[in-house]
Formats: C-alpha cells, sequence, structure tokens
C-alpha cells in the first residue's frame, strides 16, 4: 500500500505537464520515470539521495539517469498524504531557477484551489 498519493498538477487550460512530458520521453526513459513516481508512491517523504532531493523552498526532484542524460520530476508536498508532480524537465548541470519558481508557481496555484489543479492519482 502506498505511504502517500502521487497526484498530477494540472494548469488552467486542462493541460497536465508531467503527463505531457513523460509521453515525449524515450521509452526507456519512460519506464526509469514510471518506476521512480513509484518509488515516491512507496517512500513518500523517506525517498531520498539518489532517487530524489530537495532543491529549494519545499520543491523537490526526483532524480533520473540514463545514458548521460538528467531527468527531473519537480515536485512538492501536499500535507502528509500527497505528493504534487508539478512539471518535468531534462537537465544538464544544476536545476535552472527558472523551472523551480515555475514549480512555486504552481504549488501556490494549487494551494489556492486544489480541485482545480489536481489531476488525477498515479496508478
Amino acid at each position: 500500500m502506498p505511504k502517500i498519493k502521487v497526484l498530477f498538477y494540472k494548469d488552467e487550460d486542462g493541460s497536465v505537464p508531467v503527463i505531457n512530458w513523460l509521453d515525449k520521453l524515450p521509452s526507456k526513459a519512460l519506464k526509469k520515470c514510471t518506476i521512480r513516481i513509484e518509488r515516491l508512491a512507496e517512500l513518500g517523504y523517506e525517498l531520498r539521495r539518489p532517487e530524489a532531493d530537495l532543491l529549494r523552498d519545499k520543491i523537490y526532484e526526483l532524480r533520473i539517469g540514463l545514458q548521460g542524460i538528467n531527468y527531473r520530476i519537480l515536485y512538492f508536498y501536499h500535507g502528509t498524504i500527497a505528493a504534487m508532480l508539478a512539471h518535468g524537465i531534462t537537465k544538464e548541470q544544476e536545476v535552472p531557477s527558472q523551472e523551480i519558481n515555475k514549480a512555486l508557481e504552481r504549488k501556490r496555484k494549487f494551494e489556492l484551489n486544489p480541485e482545480k489543479h489536481t489531476y488525477e492519482e498515479f496508478e
């Protein structure tokens, strides 16, 4: 049984950034990202490096590496019951500040209206 629910952030226009990003990944990268999302559901706050890390301001990253490419899924927690996946990126060195800021903005919007900005539970 999962420790926490994994949810997907939904934009005002109905698009789901993480799902849109995952759909564009090569199949091996998609599989590794899916496994990492499942690990987040299983372990929640206990998930640590090298699989996950705190970036700043309560924004975390799921860390996925494959063939020299670094995939990251930015997320935040909703209390102790859920993790909200904000969006995914491919990075070279460090996660750019504007990507963290984007996740912070999505966190703010979600907190104002959780129902409007929640897509569905990860299955």
